[in-house]
């Protein structure tokens, strides 16, 4: 990750309450040491509460609701897990319309950890090959993904991550790809 090779993108990161912190943080901190400007998109203004495995941690200021981001507005997305941020983005249509913008318009995603049940939602894995937490397995294969066990998989336009762990290849590998 030498440099700023990401000077002049904008990255949004679409979480909501429930977020594993680690999995937002670290890879928000990656790209904009490499030169990114980040957003937090969520599905209400005011803040969403972080937490970190099933204990509530810090808070963080959104940056824009989903209801009113412009996917084409951004040059890359990432989605971090946690067991309840996904599912709750998953409910909500304005969301998974986001989600789904960026896979039409052919821009790089950066998924990890339980993170992939947005995708699936928005019907985007289908003959990809992908990661996630273990207990994703089946509803990725379900949904026609290809699913490995491995640290970090990029697919195309598509980078996936298993768990906090791999939080240095998938962060690496994020910066690598939204460079391009």
């Amino acid at each position: 990750m030498a440099g700023r090779v990401l000077e002049g993108k904008r990255v949004a990161f679409l979480a909501t309450d429930g977020v594993e912190e680690v999995e937002y943080v670290q890879p928000r901190e990656a790209v904009e040491k490499a030169g990114a400007r980040t957003e937090l998109v969520s599905l209400k203004a005011g803040k969403v509460t972080a937490f970190n495995h099933l204990d509530p941690s810090t808070s963080y200021d959104v940056d824009v609701p989903v209801a009113q981001a412009d996917a084409g507005a951004y040059d890359a997305l990432v989605l971090p897990g946690g067991v309840a941020n996904p599912d709750f983005l998953r409910t909500d249509p304005d969301a998974v319309r986001f989600v789904r913008s960026f896979q039409e318009q052919g821009k790089p995603i950066g998924v990890i950890c339980h993170g992939p049940w947005t995708l699936i939602e928005a019907d985007v894995v289908r003959g990809r090959r992908m990661t996630s937490w273990p207990s994703l397995r089946t509803d990725l294969t379900n949904a026609g993904a290809d699913w490995v066990d491995e640290e970090c998989v990029v697919d195309g336009n598509l980078v996936s991550s298993r768990k906090p762990d791999d939080l240095p290849a998938f962060c690496a590998a994020i910066v690598e790809r939204f460079a391009r």
